[in-house]
């Protein structure tokens, strides 16, 4: 039995935890018996109480309280199914069993994203990293699958992540945790495969408008002339951005921009043939826009971090090759400097309103002391200094 004390008129359940519980019937009654009962039962009285509604997770029940010296008790049975439980009684036992799940899961909110897998690779410690391009609120991410990951097929049957490729259409579930890097990285939940597009890395011949979108041309030359290979067709649902996911106007692309297309699988057989393009990645080796970095960029600050870091690697528990790379600015800074040039520079980062590029690393002392940081002026690539830690 379960007694609940509330309000008058209205009792109130809400289901927090699910219990494995096993109980005897003996035991059962001696605990609504008062206390001292000379006996293995006890007989007791009460009154159906049924002007007082149970209400369970918010909706109105049928169960009818009893009240046995101003208490109210409600029916096993009823009361547990009603919190989602199965209760079972054992007559050669003589024992009543209350089952369900050991501890009811909350509910995650995950970040949604759809795209396409730029890159795939296996770690050392049997985690992928993805590095996924597409929709949603980050639109470049580094994603760890690992055994915890569920990855289907849209049907929902189980795909390997060995059979993952670059080109890959997905949608991703992951979080909520995401760490504050350029570019994010955060671990992955739910990875739904999709088809399977093919990928062009050329430079554009043309782009023009057309009634329902864009068309995007490559060619090559022969015999003097340029000839149209491949055209895709671009509509309102092909995004176009730069490696690190910033969104490109259509009107900013040009003949002779270096592009990576995913498009198809599906091709006419006309020539040129044509296909639906999908995600058109502008590359190009033009500088970053201000607070922005390539990957190459960030693996030089790692590069650059880990020789000052080198000698601590013994407490260090990050890869060199995943320090948490991120831009931020100079004014917010915690860095400590270690000399007067040192001091300068970052009163004239500050002074500029300028950014700095930090690289972040665990450590065993992190409970301690906290993260090892690494900061670096943003434009010149000076190192600036070690940020304070605990």
């Amino acid at each position: 039995m379960a007694r609940t004390p509330n309000r008058i008129g209205d009792i109130s359940i809400m289901k927090h935890k699910k219990i494995i519980a096993v109980m005897t019937v003996a035991g059962l009654m001696a605990a609504t018996a008062s206390v001292g009962a000379q006996s293995l039962f006890e007989k007791v009285s009460g009154i159906l109480n049924h002007e007082v509604s149970v209400v369970v997770n918010g909706e109105k029940t049928s169960i009818v309280p009893v009240y046995i010296d101003g208490k109210a008790y409600l029916p096993l049975r009823d009361a547990a199914t009603g919190l989602g439980y199965e209760v079972s009684y054992d007559a050669g036992k003589n024992e009543i069993a209350i089952t369900g799940n050991a501890e009811e899961e909350d509910e995650v909110e995950y970040i949604m994203g759809t795209g396409v897998i730029a890159d795939i690779a296996e770690m050392e410690d049997g985690r992928f990293r993805i590095e996924f391009l597409g929709h949603g609120s980050n639109r470049w991410v580094i994603l760890y699958a690992d055994e915890e990951t569920t990855i289907v097929d849209e049907a929902g049957k189980a795909v390997s992540a060995e059979d993952l490729k670059e080109g890959t259409q997905i949608v991703v579930e992951y979080g909520p945790v995401m760490a504050l890097s350029f570019p994010g990285q955060s671990h992955a939940a739910k990875i739904t495969v999709g088809a399977e597009r093919l990928a062009k890395e050329d430079v554009v011949q043309s782009v023009e408008r057309t009634d329902d979108g864009w068309q995007v041309k490559f060619g090559e030359t022969k015999d003097g002339e340029v000839v149209t290979t491949l055209t895709l067709n671009a509509g309102k649902e092909t995004a176009v951005m730069t490696a690190q996911g910033e969104s490109v106007d259509w009107e900013d692309l040009k003949a002779g921009t270096k592009v990576r297309a995913y498009y198809g699988p599906i091709m006419t057989k006309s020539l040129p043939p044509q296909s639906p393009l999908f995600y058109l990645v502008v590359l190009g080796d033009e500088a970053p826009a201000s607070g922005k970095m390539t990957p190459e960029a960030a693996q030089e600050y790692r590069d650059l971090a880990w020789a000052l870091v080198a000698e601590q690697a013994s407490d260090i528990t990050t890869k060199p090759e995943e320090a948490i790379v991120s831009i931020v600015s100079a004014k917010d800074s915690g860095v400590l400097e270690n000399s007067e040039e040192q001091k300068k520079l970052l009163a004239d980062i500050q002074a500029a309103n300028g950014n700095l590029v930090t690289v972040t690393y665990q450590t065993s002392q992190d409970e301690l002391l906290g993260p090892l940081t690494v900061a670096f002026d943003f434009d010149t690539k000076a190192f600036v200094g070690f940020y304070a830690r605990r």
